[in-house]
């Protein structure tokens, strides 16, 4: 359970970074933040497909912020369409 809080808390802080580093393109805070959530259990995938695997709140961080900005990215394609 606590586990799944920082994972939450992580994906928040996530998708508020992602917002930041990709102004403009994003979504709106509330969106940003949903889409921090999520795009940090993809940063999570990608990374362990390459065989890194993250250890420590800043390397967690950093894995998330990734995968939020490639949702953000992804998610501004097929809004665009």
């Amino acid at each position: 359970m606590f586990s799944f809080i920082w994972f939450l808390l992580i994906g928040l802080a996530a998708g508020w970074l992602a917002g930041r580093i990709l102004r403009g393109r994003g979504f709106g805070l509330i969106a940003n933040l949903v889409i921090g959530v999520v795009g940090s259990f993809l940063g999570g995938v990608v990374f362990g497909l390459l065989g890194f695997r993250s250890y420590g709140l800043i390397a967690e961080l950093i894995v998330a912020v990734v995968g939020a900005i490639l949702l953000i990215f992804i998610a501004g394609l097929i809004k665009k369409r």
